[in-house]
């Protein structure tokens, strides 16, 4: 039997309140591996609790052969990287039911290239993977950038171990830029030097510089609280964690949420948002997700909710993701009577109006999809829809163990 929350919305038109996030996700597993490169010498503080992290922490430090990377994408894919190069070492690395039917022949590919030692344990181009570590030589190695830079950044991680180190043409559209420069800015801190031009990036061979590290807070974690403060009707709230580096792509929710009224002010670790009651709606936004995936459940949440007419780009790697994210908004904004999100061509998508998804039940749940961001992108909405009951709420786990906790602190009633 399914676990089903029932969320209502604050019942104070302002909305104020202090939230410390939790350490991005992205940036501990990227210094993860990399202290595990170096020898476990790196100080790390505020690292991430989410369920990817912990998993990764985990296998990291397990001498089993057989590991379970659970359902974590940059958990897998990393760990397909790094156990590569360990020399003498072989393993099963296995994941969840949907992690087996995720793709992972475009790294299996560029790591055989670079000499790894890598075979299918049952369906080829899909996990498991039988890995047996060795020294990787290195070299010239050409890799597919329209699908996921977790492929790219697993490469990239490891390049500093090559004996040649790395030189990555990148083939086709580049996808989430942002994250690709957030390993490389991370690389740098730690010692190696990087070059990225036009598809070309050069690692030469060099040896991770252990030293303390601050994880940031999380930008897509934030980007739930920017929807709330776009959704209330007043709000004043703080997350603590946050720095004004911008390392994370995600970032551009500040400025996407200034569209909607709500105003960042920064602090050494923290930002507040602002939104006054005045605050005017867009009728129409525009916007390219190709480099900030993530953002896009929560940003097509919101726009439904206010019947903003969205026009998106670059959406086409979320159907790879831990579900067909795509599919999964479309069906749950129907569900919940406020839109469809309609493909108008290959790289289009516009979230439409019809009176066919009007008359959503409130007794009816909302799906989850094995997916921590369709629960968060679709819980704000409560706000706007008076309450929403959501199936299997604990998903959230996978990247922010706290949310509801943070969302109650906020004034949500949340009914377990």
């Amino acid at each position: 039997m399914s676990t089903v929350y029932t969320i209502h919305p604050p019942q104070a038109d302002l909305l104020e309140g202090v939230i410390r996030l939790n350490g991005s996700k992205s940036i501990s597993n990227r210094v993860l591996i990399i202290d595990a490169l170096c020898g476990h010498q790196i100080a790390l503080e505020n690292l991430s609790n989410a369920d990817d992290t912990v998993f990764l922490q985990r296998l990291l430090a397990s001498e089993d052969t057989v590991l379970d990377a659970g359902a974590g994408g940059t958990t897998y894919r990393f760990l397909t990287a790094f156990l590569a190069t360990q020399e003498g070492r072989e393993v099963v690395l296995t994941g969840s039911e949907r992690m087996q039917q995720r793709p992972i022949r475009i790294l299996v590919d560029a790591l055989r290239q670079l000499g790894a030692d890598i075979s299918y344990e049952n369906e080829e181009h899909f996990p498991p993977l039988r890995i047996k570590g060795k020294k990787l030589k290195g070299g010239k190695v050409e890799l597919p950038a329209d699908t996921s830079s977790q492929y790219i950044t697993a490469l990239l991680l490891i390049a500093p171990t090559l004996s040649e180190g790395l030189e990555l043409h990148l083939t086709g559209t580049i996808v989430s830029v942002p994250y690709i420069r957030m390993t490389l800015k991370i690389m740098e801190y730690f010692g190696v030097k990087t070059a990225f031009e036009g598809n070309l990036i050069r690692i030469p061979h060099a040896k991770y510089q252990p030293r303390p590290f601050f994880v940031e807070g999380d930008w897509s974690a934030a980007s739930y609280f920017y929807s709330i403060a776009i959704l209330s009707k007043e709000s004043e709230l703080t997350l603590e964690g946050l720095t004004a580096q911008q390392i994370q792509g995600d970032s551009v929710i500040a400025d996407i949420a200034r569209h909607f009224g709500v105003e960042t002010t920064h602090h050494e670790k923290s930002v507040t948002l602002s939104k006054k009651a005045v605050a005017q709606i867009p009728a129409h936004l525009t916007f390219d997700f190709l480099e900030c995936p993530d953002l896009a459940q929560t940003v097509l949440a919101f726009c439904a909710a206010l019947k903003v007419q969205l026009q998106c780009h670059g959406l086409q790697t979320l159907r790879i993701k831990e579900t067909d994210r795509i599919a999964a908004m479309d069906t749950e904004l129907r569900r919940l009577g406020l839109a469809a999100l309609t493909e108008i061509n290959d790289n289009r998508w516009d979230l439409q109006y019809p009176e066919t998804v009007v008359g959503k039940s409130s007794d009816t749940p909302i799906h989850t999809y094995e997916d921590h961001r369709m629960a968060m992108a679709i819980a704000p909405l409560a706000i706007t829809s008076g309450q929403i009951k959501m199936e299997e709420p604990m998903v959230v786990t996978k990247s922010y163990p706290l949310f509801w906790a943070d969302l109650e602190k906020l004034g949500f009633g949340i009914i377990r």
